[in-house]
């Protein structure tokens, strides 16, 4: 038995990884465990946290960049 903690967005294709891996004869058994600050300025261009914003805008079809504050005012 192996206990990790594997962040959401790192974790698309584990399972089909290690299921591949290992002959199809491991299998995960995921659960929820808590919530972590990301650390990091999303506003910073090139920092892991910018990088997550502009790929989750990308996958939702947003406009490239991070929006002006008073676009919502």
């Amino acid at each position: 038995v192996v206990k990790a903690y594997l962040p959401v967005n790192e974790s698309f294709g584990f399972t089909a990884d290690l299921r591949s891996n290992t002959g199809g004869q491991a299998f995960p058994q995921c659960v929820f465990d808590h919530w972590q600050i990301f650390p990091g300025d999303p506003c910073e261009t090139g920092s892991k946290p910018f990088n997550v914003v502009m790929d989750t805008r990308k996958r939702k079809g947003l406009k490239d960049g991070l929006p002006d504050i008073n676009s919502y005012l």
